[in-house]
C-alpha cells in the first residue's frame, strides 16, 4: 500500500478532535497496537474511547465477521427478526442479565451510546409523567441536546445553541472537598422534601458509576448504594450510565455490581459488540417496558454483524471471571505505578484516580496534563486527556493487552512525566 501523499485535512470539517492531538496517518491496528502508514508503531492506551475493550482487530471476532458477511447473512434488517439478533439476546441473557440476577429487557434504540441514553430519559419521563432529570457535575452522557442536557462540560453544553432545560445538576461524590464534611445527598434530599425549594418532581436520577470524560472520578460504593435507596424513597427512577465504564471496564461486567444496586435503565454501547462495530442497548426492568411499538426507533437500530461479533465475545470472554480478574488485578499494576509518581513528585500534586482499567492520573496543574500526553505520543503511546480542564491523563487500554504491554507504557508515561515536570 502507497503512503497518503495528500493532506486531506482541509477537506473535513474542523470540528475534529483527536486528529489534532495525534497528526499521524494510521493504517493498521492490532490487539494494543495501531500503526502509521509509516510502519510506526503506537501502544494505545485509548481503545477507541473504550469502544475496543478487547484490542484491535480482534482476530477470533474478526474471523466470526468475515465468515458472516462471506455467507450473505443479513447486515441490516431494522427490527426484524434474524438468527443474528435471536443469538444475540438467548447469549447476553443467558452469560449476563441472569447470572447477576437481572430481568431487564433489552431495547435496541440506534447505534449509538448517545442513541441509548436518549431513549432511557424519554422512556422515563413516559413512565412517570414528569419532566425534570437530575445529573450529576462533571458528568457526560453524550452530544444529542437530551444527552446534552444532563452533561456537565459547559463547552460541550455551548454548542447546543439553545436552552438546555429539564435537567437540575447535583454534586457527584467528592465534589466538595473533604474539609467541608458535606454528608451525602445532602442538598439533593432537602430540595426534594421542601415543597419551597422550587426542585419539580423529577422522573429520575443519571448517573455514572465513574465518570471518564469528567475526570475519572469514581464514586464511592456507599454514595451509589445511598443513591439507589433515595430513588426508591423518592420515587425516581435510576438510570445508570454504562456506555463507557461497562463490558468489563471496572472489571465486572457492570461498573454498578461492586455496589450491589439494580438500576431500573441501564445504558450500554461502546464495546458490546466486542469489534468496534456500532451497536447500543438500553435494558430496562420489565415493569418499566411500556413503549408502544414503533413509539421509539431508528433506521440503525441494531447492526446485525455486531450481534454475531458480540454475541461471540461474551461466550469468549464472560463465560467465567478469568477477564474480570485480569482487569483487576492490571488496575491494581496502574495503581501502583501512578501512587509511586505521587510519591516522587509531591510538589506537582499529582492524584491517582480511577478503578479497574479506568485509570487517571491528575496534575495540580491542568496544563501539565496535556504535555505529558504528548510527550507519551513522540514516545509511541496513545492517551488522552480529561477533566473539566483536561487535568487528567486518561488511561483506558484495551483490557486484553499483555502485561509486557503494560509495563512498556506505563514506563513511557512515567519519562513523560519526568521530562515535563523537570522542564
Amino acid at each position: 500500500m502507497s503512503l497518503m501523499t495528500t493532506d486531506t485535512t482541509a477537506l473535513e470539517s474542523d470540528v475534529r478532535s483527536y486528529s489534532r492531538s495525534w497528526p499521524v496517518v494510521f493504517d493498521r491496528a492490532q490487539g494494543a497496537t495501531m500503526y502509521a502508514e509509516d510502519g510506526t508503531a503506537y501502544l494505545d492506551f485509548f481503545a477507541g474511547a473504550g469502544s475496543l475493550n478487547y484490542g484491535h482487530n480482534n482476530p477470533h471476532m474478526k474471523q466470526v465477521l468475515l465468515d458472516y458477511l462471506s455467507s450473505d447473512r443479513v447486515v441490516h434488517s431494522l427490527d426484524m427478526l434474524t438468527t443474528a439478533r435471536s443469538e444475540f439476546l438467548q447469549t447476553f441473557s443467558d452469560n449476563i442479565l441472569k447470572p447477576r440476577g437481572l430481568d431487564h429487557r433489552v431495547m435496541f434504540p440506534g447505534p449509538g451510546g448517545a442513541n441509548a441514553v436518549e431513549a432511557g430519559l424519554k422512556l422515563a419521563r413516559k413512565i412517570t409523567g414528569r419532566e425534570a432529570i437530575v445529573n450529576f457535575t462533571n458528568a457526560f452522557h453524550g452530544m444529542t441536546l437530551g444527552a446534552l442536557s444532563v452533561t456537565g462540560n459547559s463547552m460541550k453544553r455551548g454548542g447546543a445553541g439553545i436552552p438546555l432545560v429539564h435537567a437540575t445538576p447535583m454534586p457527584y461524590d467528592d465534589y466538595f472537598d473533604d474539609e467541608h464534611d458535606v454528608p451525602d445527598f445532602l442538598y439533593l434530599e432537602r430540595l426534594l422534601e421542601d415543597a419551597g425549594s422550587g426542585l419539580n418532581e423529577p422522573a429520575a436520577v443519571i448517573v455514572e458509576t465513574l465518570q471518564g470524560e469528567g475526570g475519572i472520578n469514581s464514586a464511592r460504593v456507599e454514595w451509589l448504594q445511598g443513591l439507589a435507596e433515595l430513588c426508591k424513597k423518592q420515587d425516581m427512577l435510576l438510570i445508570v450510565d454504562d456506555i463507557q465504564m461497562g463490558c468489563g471496564r471496572t472489571g465486572p461486567f457492570f461498573s454498578f455490581e461492586e455496589a450491589g444496586i439494580v438500576p431500573d435503565i441501564i445504558t450500554l454501547s461502546k464495546s458490546i459488540s466486542g469489534y468496534g462495530l456500532p451497536l447500543a442497548l438500553t435494558l430496562v426492568r420489565p415493569e418499566l417496558d411500556v413503549f408502544e411499538p414503533g413509539e421509539h426507533n431508528g433506521t440503525f437500530r441494531g447492526f446485525a454483524p455486531a450481534f454475531a461479533t458480540g454475541a461471540e465475545t461474551i461466550r469468549q470472554y464472560w463465560s467465567d471471571d478469568s477477564l474480570h480478574k485480569s482487569t483487576i488485578a492490571k488496575g491494581m499494576v496502574i495503581e501502583g505505578a501512578f501512587n509511586a509518581l505521587v510519591a516522587k513528585y509531591p510538589d506537582a500534586n499529582l492524584i491517582s484516580k480511577g478503578r479497574g482499567l479506568a485509570r487517571g492520573l491528575q496534575f495540580g496543574e491542568s496544563a501539565k496534563a496535556g504535555e505529558v500526553a504528548k510527550e507519551c505520543f513522540t514516545r509511541g503511546l496513545l492517551v488522552e486527556t480529561s477533566g473539566p480542564e483536561d487535568e487528567v491523563v486518561k488511561l483506558l487500554p484495551p483490557l486484553t493487552l499483555t502485561d509486557e504491554e503494560l509495563n512498556r507504557g506505563l514506563d513511557i508515561i512515567a519519562d513523560s512525566v519526568a521530562t515535563v515536570l523537570s522542564a
